[in-house]
């Protein structure tokens, strides 16, 4: 079966095909990789926590004990249902060793799911079982503006609430970072309408004003235009809130994608503020001042080595969690410190 493309998915999430014994969930967007992995191992384990049927590994398990992966695989499940195995945090580590003998030789009755971070095409483990018939391989990329409609009409459905058109177009340029994290403001959202029939911009302000979207916005706009202390003021805020830091440099790196991409057209001639009024989705109207400044501070080298300090950043907070907030607060800092020199001169 190999790579999912998009039409698939969501069968694929009810009902994992018998055929397949090894299911790789990868992607930047960590919220959509770990919401799309429960859902296959609710649909195959059949939503029971019955431990002879559903097996949690972490990857680090597996890198000491390789063996372990294919013995948990094999095993039968007491109550003859389809036995399913779940790792966790496998993106950093070298795991090939323990899903090479599954890929080999197949286990029968049994599903093997890895969740993953993002994970280049050279990756060995991706490469492996995106080679191999037995497998499915699911991209999890950041919400597109079509995907986050239809997350924020599902969301509004199931709560009986509609929207006003402003206050639609707040809430959606606030969203699509991260899937749960989307999903988690729009409930939030919905409960603090309760009793209403439409929710309308005040209500988007008066909720999502202290959410960690809007922080997330604000923190982003702290590290691209230059303000060290704001910076240091959001991250904790975050941290706070109980974000995770590989969410907040994940951020960070697609907005200096963004403003790489609108660079290029700066320097090809167009004016700034154009083309950031002509990004899609739509950036939110207030923020569009902010990010215009931004990308004349920004030169393309300048973009380069953000980038790169960003990967960087997010290779060692998955390395080592417990240092992932300090690794994540030295880069964003590094960065808001090169902004502002930039302004200065």
């Amino acid at each position: 079966m190999t790579i999912l493309k998009a039409g698939e998915i969501e069968g694929f999430l009810k009902k994992p095909g018998e055929r397949v014994s090894v299911v790789l969930v990868y992607g930047t967007d960590d919220g959509l990789v770990t919401e799309r992995s429960a859902a296959i191992v609710k649909a195959a384990s059949g939503g029971g926590d019955d431990p002879f049927s559903l097996v949690r590994l972490e990857g680090v398990e597996l890198v000491s004990d390789p063996a372990r992966l294919v013995d948990e695989a094999r095993t039968v499940s007491l109550f003859g249902s389809r036995r399913v195995v779940w790792v966790r945090d496998c993106g950093a580590r070298n795991l090939l060793p323990a899903v090479q003998p599954l890929l080999d030789e197949p286990a029968s009755g049994s599903l093997v799911v890895l969740e993953a971070g993002d994970l280049k095409k050279t990756a060995p483990l991706r490469k492996k079982i995106e080679d191999h018939a037995a497998t499915a391989v699911i991209p999890c990329y950041a919400d597109t503006a079509q995907d986050i409609a239809r997350l924020v009409d599902k969301e509004l459905a199931d709560a009986g609430l509609g929207i006003d058109r402003d206050a639609r177009q707040a809430l959606e340029a606030h969203l699509g970072g991260d899937r749960m994290a989307s999903r988690g403001e729009l409930r939030k959202l919905c409960l603090y309408a309760y009793g209403k029939k439409t929710i309308e911009l005040a209500d988007v302000v008066a909720i999502v004003g202290d959410a960690s979207a809007l922080a997330m916005d604000e923190l982003i706009d702290a590290v691209a235009g230059g303000d060290p202390a704001a910076t240091d003021r959001l991250l904790g805020r975050l941290e706070a809130s109980g974000t995770p830091a590989s969410v907040a440099v994940t951020m960070l790196q697609r907005h200096f994608q963004l403003l790489e991409r609108l660079r290029a057209e700066v320097t090809a001639g167009r004016n700034a503020a154009d083309v950031v009024a002509g990004v899609q989705p739509p950036i939110f109207f207030r923020r569009r001042p902010a990010i215009a400044r931004q990308v004349t501070l920004w030169t393309p080298e300048r973009l380069r080595r953000a980038l790169d300090i960003l990967d960087e950043a997010l290779w060692r907070s998955r390395r080592t969690q417990a240092l992932a907030t300090a690794v994540v607060s030295d880069a964003a800092l590094t960065l808001a410190r090169a902004a502002r020199a930039a302004d200065r001169r």
